[in-house]
């Protein structure tokens, strides 16, 4: 049976972590919300899925992902789950977990990407915050993306097993969303990560070589990759990339 996939259409967000991973094995998936809406797609699908009472352990948000008759959400939990079915996670359950403490701090940075062009709340229109978002995105470019990317070089130095990825010595979906998260950021912030990448050349390497993995470069060069665009979580403001 097809894992079924419930994201927002017309965005990548936090549901391109979890694509990366279906793509990358060439899982069986379907991308529910993307189908059209009188074949039980579009927004309206997730919605009825969020209002549903009938679900016991039901989802806060999407994404989340349904394996015939279980239910998972929130981002790093579904990879959690997906990870050694995918042959995308350790088999060793320490390994494990330390993949997915990379995997949680990664949220907690595209938490901070998000925040920079809604600082106050995604209640109101980003031009309804403009000042505070100049603000937000200084600190966050100055203070936030050079921390954050140490670690990863940090983490990258120091694996013992594997060179060229973060854990074990095999590509895990921890690398798949680390390379999501290069991509969001050098378009939203391409001035700012130019320096940053030329400081961090294992990131830098990491990212070039899980683009060129088979089954990614495929769903790269394909139309169901979509664009970054001003809705999703990584937006391009050039004011912010100053």
């Amino acid at each position: 049976m097809a894992y079924e996939l419930y994201y927002w259409p017309g965005i990548q967000g936090r549901g391109e972590f979890v694509r990366l991973a279906l793509e990358d094995a060439g899982a069986d998936y379907e991308d529910i919300a993307r189908k059209p809406e009188s074949e039980g797609g579009g927004a309206a699908a997730i919605m009825d899925f969020l209002e549903r009472t009938d679900i016991i352990r039901p989802s806060f948000a999407a994404p989340f992902l349904k394996d015939g008759n279980i239910l998972i959400g929130q981002t790093a939990n579904i990879l959690l789950y997906l990870g050694p079915r995918l042959g995308l996670a350790p088999a060793d359950e320490v390994k494990r977990l330390w993949v997915h403490q990379i995997q949680l701090t990664i949220a907690d940075f595209v938490g901070e990407a998000h925040d920079t062009h809604h600082p106050i709340s995604g209640e109101l229109y980003y031009e309804e915050q403009k000042t505070e978002a100049r603000r937000r995105s200084g600190n966050f470019r100055k203070e936030r993306i050079p921390k954050y990317f140490a670690w990863f070089e940090h983490i990258l130095a120091r694996n013992p097993e594997g060179p060229g990825v973060l854990a074990g010595n095999t590509v895990t979906y921890a690398d798949l969303s680390l390379f999501q998260l290069v991509e969001g950021l050098n378009y939203a912030f391409p001035r700012r990560m130019s320096q940053v990448l030329a400081g961090a050349p294992r990131v830098a390497f990491l990212h070039h070589a899980v683009a060129q993995r088979p089954g990614l470069r495929a769903y790269l060069e394909s139309p169901r990759r979509i664009p970054f665009n001003e809705q999703g979580i990584f937006r391009h403001y050039p004011e912010l990339d100053e």
